[in-house]
């Protein structure tokens, strides 16, 4: 049976790792569907053309995220890095 072959703890991490990739897909398309100035699913907005609308764009590249990683060191784990890269 298929499910004897699938359903063993052995791909439950394979479970998982599709999982996040799907999530992480899927909030991306819902995000740019709903709030991308860009992205017009109305017929009425799609007939307005380029707008010049600088500040919503702004406001959706600069969102809550890049903003908290801004001013941050680009690293995963900060102590290690720095227990390998200054000796004592």
């Amino acid at each position: 049976m298929a499910t004897n072959r699938w359903l063993r703890p052995e791909v439950y991490p394979l479970f998982a790792a599709l999982s996040v990739a799907v999530g992480i897909c899927g909030f991306q398309l819902v995000r740019n569907i709903c709030i991308n100035p860009e992205v017009r699913v109305n017929k009425q907005h799609r007939a307005a053309g380029v707008l010049e609308n600088f500040a919503e764009g702004e406001k959706y590249a600069e969102h809550a995220l890049r903003k908290f990683v801004r001013n941050r060191a680009p690293e995963i784990m900060p102590s290690i890095n720095n227990f390998f890269s200054n000796p004592k």
